[in-house]
């Protein structure tokens, strides 16, 4: 991965290169991406509807994300912080775990409950597809490779 990078920085038109990598690269994690979002929102909901809604605003932040140079380089499934979600930053971290969290009840300051999601699914949503997904971003680069190397040619 790093030394395409470094191919791409190198190419004249390398920012263009870049940016058609990254775009390939996110659409073969679309999928996944849409897979994690189903499964959130195929967790159960107990309680009176209140705004925003916690799965679909956990949906609305999973995304696949590319990075191309930096400290990090590589293409992931990710569920972000979610900051409009009644003050529940950690929401996608927390309904995956087995744990669950813990949270004050509303309308008492004193009294707290342990509340549990659906666990792991988040995992479980990309664990099974894995392959699929490194072949598909494989294949983003190694198109971006045959590109450069056309190029050359």
């Amino acid at each position: 991965m790093d030394s395409l990078v470094r191919a791409l920085r190198a190419e004249a038109d390398g920012k263009e290169l870049r940016k058609e990598l990254a775009k390939n690269m996110r659409d073969a994690l679309r999928p996944g991406a849409e897979q994690a979002k189903s499964a959130i929102m195929g967790m159960s909901s107990a309680g009176p509807g209140t705004s925003p809604a916690l799965r679909s605003a956990i949906a609305k932040k999973i995304r696949p994300e590319v990075k191309l140079g930096g400290n990090w380089s590589g293409a992931r499934v990710k569920a972000f912080k979610t900051r409009t979600a009644r003050g529940f930053v950690n929401a996608p971290k927390r309904t995956n775990r087995p744990r669950g969290w813990r949270h004050l009840v509303y309308g008492r300051a004193d009294s707290w409950t342990q509340q549990y999601g659906t666990a792991h699914w988040f995992d479980h949503a990309l664990i099974y597809d894995t392959a699929r997904y490194k072949r598909a971003v494989h294949e983003a680069m190694e198109s971006t490779a045959r590109r450069i190397a056309n190029r050359v040619n």
